[in-house]
């Protein structure tokens, strides 16, 4: 692996990691997984933020990966990408958002 590569994959793992070091980004992300897939309207209320910072944490979420987003006419409705969290999130952390089915 050159630098250039190898600087990429770093600046990658930044990107998510810093996105997950937030406490309002993982409460929204807790319930984004609560709900699997919820309105940035129904969102807004849940979270307590206003549009405007709602707005700003998922973006961060979504450009590092963490979020899927699905356009509805003018709605957008996010989503867990479980593939990018499980593989990221160890099984102690991973299972606050995947808790056990026993």
């Amino acid at each position: 692996m050159d630098t250039e590569q190898q600087s990429r994959i770093f600046t990658n793992y930044e990107q998510k990691f810093k996105a997950l070091a937030d406490q309002k980004r993982l409460a929204i992300l807790l319930e984004i997984n609560k709900h699997s897939e919820v309105c940035v309207c129904d969102l807004e209320g849940i979270v307590d933020l206003p549009q405007s910072k709602l707005s700003y944490h998922l973006k961060l979420l979504f450009d590092a990966d963490l979020i899927k987003c699905r356009r509805e006419g003018r709605w957008n409705y996010y989503s867990i990408n479980e593939k990018v969290m499980k593989y990221l999130l160890p099984d102690d952390v991973c299972c606050v958002f995947y808790p056990p089915t026993t």
